[in-house]
């Protein structure tokens, strides 16, 4: 049976809250605290060895760092049953979790990043949907044709 092609997302993070190095040191880690329904259904949609770009936002610049890869998936979010998290959700039980989350690994980080701006500048909202103005979206799907032309111009990650 031949091995499907990874499909490719875009994921964002803060750096200062959790950035690439901190999974580089971790290796892996759980992307959880996600509450938004169309972020967590994405998720669901992820299979194993799907690839990711690492986007750090809400700093200057924000911009594609690194690559991540889908290692787990359809994992229950435990932050959710947690009352000292601040992602802690009363509607959810044990019983009928509302959160999922995947598990994440590292892959590499890139020799250059690539900012909004120039995102923008290169990309139209159909092709990388986090140009958009106004998208606040954490997890989003790169088209496979946008995701080769990313990963020309980033080059091959660093371990």
């Amino acid at each position: 049976m031949a091995q499907q092609e990874p499909n490719y997302w875009l994921m964002k993070s803060e750096p200062d809250v959790y950035g690439i190095n901190h999974l580089k040191q971790e290796v892996l880690t759980l992307w959880d605290g996600i509450r938004n329904y169309q972020a967590r259904n994405f998720m669901r949609s992820m299979q194993v060895g799907d690839k990711a770009f690492f986007y750090h936002s809400n700093c200057k610049p924000p911009s594609i760092v690194g690559l991540m890869e889908v290692s787990k998936t359809g994992l229950i979010d435990p932050t959710q049953f947690d009352e000292n998290s601040k992602y802690f959700d009363e509607k959810s039980s044990r019983g009928k979790p509302r959160w999922d989350c995947v598990q994440m690994k590292y892959v590499g980080i890139f020799n250059q990043s690539i900012s909004l701006e120039e995102l923008r500048e290169i990309y139209t909202p159909e092709k990388l949907q986090v140009v958009k103005r106004g998208n606040r979206l954490s997890i989003m799907p790169v088209l496979k044709t946008t995701a080769n032309d990313l990963l020309k111009r980033l080059g091959k990650p660093i371990v």
